[in-house]
């Protein structure tokens, strides 16, 4: 049985765990303001809030309600655009009248659950906050403009928000109905279900596997690694760190000493996707998926990552660059799961970049992508790690170019010689994201990109003519 708060009543269904959030608040609940859209996590117009309640208090996150498992609701506060409206506009919805921000008006209820999202935030808000939130909301009539000028002014009004009491503040200042704060005594009122695995398919985020395998995951009763609170952690230790599979990509952007060790984490990881996804999307979901341009996966590949993989009979520990054997061809067994990502955190002499190339810059997935870990004493390359997406079969790491850089000067000549060997251990093929050649020179501008990115007092792109 899956419960759940839907806006201010409780909930409860025995549909099974791996149907969708989006179906039922639609066609269960008959709260027809979430809009069925492109049911790939692409639109946005399908976009509720989902609230976790962590030491005693509401995290309030957007996703796309039709890539989310109904089992990941359990539980938990799901919010549509019904649950947000009131006797009178709230100042969300009013700056989006007064600005012309919808037209046609189907995507006006995403946008306004993403904008309150941002409200929810227990943060300073600023402008550019406030269109990050709206990063997986997309509008076919407005041109953006209003929408822009409406979110100017949505954070200008939360200016006196008190960060202390930021439910109460807005509360009373009418950006939410007075039912929010009853919230967290409803979330205890209901049953407490440990989250067990039953060999069933292994879920994370979903976020691509519902993409692929929609008509086979929403009749099932499935495992939801989201919901596993073992599988949801970020330890640093001893110069090393340890991640669980569970862990998502927002996770690691809202962790302060993993940011600690990735002072351009942020950047990076607002190239692997929109808001709604990265709220939902797991680590482990990212390596088992195989995509030949996982992001996630090119990242840890450049880390040197190791993970462990956990069965009933216990644990092995590989690295991530032997995971993959072929096109989703994986080094793992049925009925094991990855539970654990490891690796050593950069030091004072190492450098980390990643590199992205897509249609889009926040909801594509890539042409071609790779990330860089070297470590430099003197001008000169102790060790280095890269990895690359896009341009073969699986994940790529590429060990001969990292084995190349070993030992050799930061030159533009070294590199250039690197280039080459590179180009020999990738096969791209051509597709609808590029020629095979258009890829080739692709990884050649974004592997010297990672240069002139991490040194550039010594390189530019004049350095690689």
């Amino acid at each position: 049985m899956i419960e759940f708060i839907l806006n201010n009543k409780p909930v409860k269904t025995d549909l099974p765990n791996g149907s969708l959030l989006l179906d039922f608040v639609r066609y269960e609940q008959s709260l027809m303001g979430t809009k069925v859209g492109c049911r790939e996590g692409d639109c946005g117009a399908c976009t509720v809030l989902i609230g976790d309640l962590k030491n005693g208090q509401i995290d309030y996150k957007q996703v796309t309600s039709c890539l989310t498992p109904l089992g990941n609701a359990n539980g938990k506060h799901v919010v549509t655009i019904e649950g947000l409206n009131m006797e009178s506009l709230s100042p969300v919805q009013q700056f989006m009248v007064d600005e012309s921000g919808s037209q046609c008006g189907f995507c006006t209820s995403g946008f306004v659950v993403s904008l309150t999202q941002f409200c929810l935030a227990n943060a300073t808000p600023s402008y550019t906050d406030a269109i990050a939130s709206i990063d997986g909301n997309i509008c076919r009539c407005t041109g953006y403009k209003p929408i822009e000028r409406a979110a100017k002014h949505i954070t200008d009004s939360l200016s006196d928000k008190n960060h202390n009491e930021t439910l109460d503040w807005l509360i009373a200042e009418k950006f939410i109905p007075s039912y929010f704060n009853q919230i967290p005594d409803m979330l205890n009122a209901l049953p407490k279900e440990k989250s067990d695995f039953q060999n069933g398919m292994v879920v994370g985020g979903g976020t691509d596997l519902y993409v692929q395998r929609h008509d086979q995951l929403i009749d099932q009763n499935v495992d939801l690694i989201s919901n596993a609170t073992d599988l949801k952690f970020i330890e640093i230790e001893n110069g090393s760190c340890k991640i669980g599979a569970g862990t998502t990509a927002t996770n690691l952007m809202e962790s302060n000493i993993f940011m600690s060790a990735f002072p351009q984490l942020k950047s990076h990881l607002k190239l692997v996707a929109s808001s709604p996804i990265r709220n939902v999307a797991t680590i482990g979901g990212n390596f088992v998926n195989a995509s030949p341009i996982g992001d996630l996966t090119v990242f840890f590949l450049a880390l040197d990552s190791q993970i462990t993989l956990t069965q009933n009979k216990g644990n092995r520990i590989i690295y991530l660059k032997d995971f993959y054997k072929g096109y989703k061809d994986l080094d793992k067994s049925p009925d094991e799961i990855i539970s654990t990502i490891s690796f050593k955190l950069p030091t004072q002499d190492s450098y980390f970049n990643f590199e992205k190339v897509s249609k889009r810059i926040h909801l594509d997935i890539a042409s071609v992508n790779t990330a860089i870990q070297l470590s430099v004493a003197d001008n000169e390359i102790s060790k280095a790690h890269l990895s690359a997406g896009g341009v073969g079969p699986t994940p790529k790491y590429l060990g001969e170019t990292s084995a190349f850089l070993n030992g050799e000067k930061l030159s533009s000549q070294n590199i250039k010689s690197a280039n080459d060997l590179l180009q020999g251990e990738i096969s791209p093929i051509s597709d609808v994201r590029g020629s095979a050649n258009y890829k080739r020179l692709l990884l050649r501008q974004l592997f010297y990109a990672h240069f002139i990115t991490l040194f550039p007092d010594q390189f530019s792109l004049n350095s690689f003519k």
